[in-house]
């Protein structure tokens, strides 16, 4: 009964951080997933996959785990590598670049 505690990543629909502030536990899968043969679904008899668990922080998390023999692994968040730019940069002085009209 492993998990997995990390900080979910901004999906690709949002523009904002929503749901980006919260740390999650979740169980690692303990069965494969199997194809059912009639209708080529994916299924699993892990009851634990469809349990995920939210907390503030990584250390209310971590002493969850603790507190309830769950063996864990602890995923830091990667930096984002993107400068937030605002629109007003497109026409500043210093720009660097060419126009393109």
């Amino acid at each position: 009964m492993a998990a997995r505690i990390y900080k979910p990543a901004k999906t690709a629909m949002q523009s904002g951080k929503a749901r980006t502030k919260r740390w999650v536990l979740e169980y690692e899968p303990e069965t494969p997933r199997e194809v059912e043969p009639l209708m080529g679904w994916t299924s699993s008899g892990d009851m634990k996959q469809q349990l995920g668990l939210s907390f503030s922080s990584k250390d209310d998390a971590v002493a969850y785990a603790e507190r309830n023999g769950i063996t864990f692994r602890v995923i830091e968040p990667k930096a984002s590598k993107r400068r937030p730019k605002s629109y007003a940069d497109n026409f500043r002085y210093g720009r660097v670049g060419q126009w393109t009209h």
